[in-house]
């Protein structure tokens, strides 16, 4: 081999390999993220409410660099802050960021620099910012799911839940049924039951959307985990609609025994799947008042699948509420729950700290809010095909697009690759 940057051959020609090219960065999309930053201000309006207690002569990086660059690293797919080594040469990072990365030693600092009075601030801030998103909208949904987070290190207050049999946070989730919003997230101890807390942070977030839309209606949605006295009387003190399911016990056994029976024989009669849906009034020992319930009863071909929900949806028949309304959740919270959770890295809690692991949370969450923002845009295009498009398929086909820069006095041109298929698609919504 005469020539050392020959790594193999393809028939007679050689194949070389060098190091001589441009700067190149494969996350040429981090203009147009800069772009919906500047024009929509989220990381700017929540590093105002995030403190700096660093010495002012010390200071190299802003509270709100620290933010976007953790951010703007999650969007592009980088997980930990231990991968601003693999970043601190990126010529398009530098440009966005104006300037020199934050080291991972600073990012940690950062993270870990957060205490229980500026979490509470945050949610706070969070929930606030969704309460004036509101304006002109005559009923909203709230959806509530939680999530479990396994934990596989020394983390506080990383504890044994004995539901899903492992050592982990769990999640707790606000969502807005219609926008996939993230109305504010919450992070709790691993052996939290689904329903702590929520019904307190929930009432404040009421508190709030009355306070300044007072005319809204407001329909809440959870599964059975969320079914508990105190909701039922916080839904009836201030007027909530609602759809809960609700676990079954003997009682309701038996209240549904008898269209068990005949959904079973209609079925082994003709072997063809049938629905059959019943209401009852029922009151557990422990709810103020008696709740109009319903139940469906399904044969699936492999069993009985029977499920309760309670409901004040009185207009509505068992029917309407149950797949119009109630299992809708699956795709504006649950399916929603997976892309801030899988795609956006709020599993990746890895601090010791409980305050620093619930800011991941929120990096997360804002990085979710980031691209519902290029959802929402990608919908006013003319592109149909991306309009179906996940978190993950947003990155990987929109995002992940490899560019050069260059600088000049009055300019700086962002050089996108020929080969990026989305070309038209990506130059639609930078000029939006």
């Amino acid at each position: 081999m005469s020539n050392k940057s020959t790594v193999f051959y393809k028939g007679n020609k050689a194949i070389s390999v060098d190091f001589t090219a441009d700067q190149i960065s494969s996350d040429g999309a981090l203009v147009l993220l800069e772009k919906f930053e500047r024009r929509h201000k989220i990381i700017n309006y929540f590093s105002e409410y995030i403190p700096d207690n660093r010495h002012p002569l010390r200071i190299v990086h802003s509270i709100e660099k620290l933010l976007k660059q953790r951010v703007f690293s999650l969007i592009q797919g980088y997980e930990d802050a231990n991968d601003t080594f693999h970043l601190k040469e990126d010529p398009i990072f530098q440009d966005v960021l104006d300037g020199e990365l934050a080291s991972q030693p600073t990012l940690s600092r950062f993270e870990n620099s957060m205490d229980k009075h500026s979490i509470f601030t945050l949610c706070e801030a969070w929930a606030d910012r969704y309460v004036d998103s509101l304006e002109g909208r005559d009923c909203i949904i709230i959806d509530v799911d939680s999530t479990d987070d396994p934990t596989h290190g020394d983390q506080q207050l990383s504890m044994f839940n004995g539901f899903y049999g492992q050592f982990m946070y769990n999640e707790l989730f606000f969502h807005d049924g219609d926008t996939g919003q993230i109305i504010v997230p919450v992070l709790r101890p691993g052996n939290s039951h689904s329903n702590k807390w929520y019904v307190s942070i929930l009432k404040r977030i009421i508190k709030k959307i009355k306070a300044k839309h007072p005319t809204i209606e407001i329909f809440v949605r959870g599964d059975s985990g969320f079914s508990c006295p105190a909701f039922y009387q916080l839904a009836d003190d201030y007027d909530l609609k609602f759809a809960m399911g609700m676990a079954t016990n003997e009682i309701l056994k038996k209240r549904v025994k008898r269209a068990e029976k005949a959904v079973k024989h209609l079925y082994l009669a003709n072997k063809e799947k049938h629905q059959h849906f019943i209401s009852y009034t029922y009151q557990a020992g422990s709810w103020h008042k008696p709740q109009q319930c319903y139940a469906k009863v399904e044969s699936t071909g492999i069993g009985l699948n029977t499920r309760h929900i309670v409901s004040n949806m009185e207009e509505q028949d068992a029917r309407a509420i149950y797949f119009d309304f109630y299992v809708m959740r699956g795709e504006s919270s649950e399916n929603r729950i997976k892309e801030v959770k899988n795609m956006c890295y709020a599993g990746r809690l890895s601090n010791h700290g409980f305050w620093a692991n619930f800011l991941r949370l929120l990096i997360s969450s804002l990085a979710y809010e980031f691209f519902l923002l290029l959802k929402k845009a990608i919908k006013e295009t003319s592109f149909d095909v991306a309009k179906k498009w996940q978190v993950s398929t947003i990155r990987t086909l929109l995002l992940k697009v490899g560019a050069t820069i260059k600088k000049t006095k009055r300019r700086i041109y962002y050089r996108l690759s020929k080969a990026f298929v989305y070309q038209d698609l990506f130059l639609e919504l930078a000029t939006q």
